[in-house]
């Protein structure tokens, strides 16, 4: 993995992971939980999209910004109905 992934792998996780704790109320991150829940909510949204519904929501930045948002948003739900 060369260091312009990794880049990109954290920006489109940061991105994610903060839109979603934007979307999702009662559970506040910091930067760095927002980093990590963004690129886990990657893999997760990328293997549900791909895998399970069959669909893709295109190879640029904006689908992967998409993807790795519904994977966190899914991650963030579960974690408050957890919570709670």
């Amino acid at each position: 993995m060369s260091i312009t992934t990794l880049l990109i792998w954290i920006v489109v996780g940061a991105v994610a992971g903060l839109l979603a704790d934007y979307l999702i109320k009662g559970v506040k991150l910091g930067l760095v939980a927002a980093i990590i829940v963004g690129m886990v909510g990657a893999l997760l949204g990328g293997f549900l999209l791909t895998q399970v519904l069959k669909i893709s929501l295109g190879a640029n930045i904006i689908g992967d910004i998409l993807t790795s948002l519904i994977g966190a948003v899914i991650i963030l739900l579960v974690y408050r109905f957890i919570k709670k």
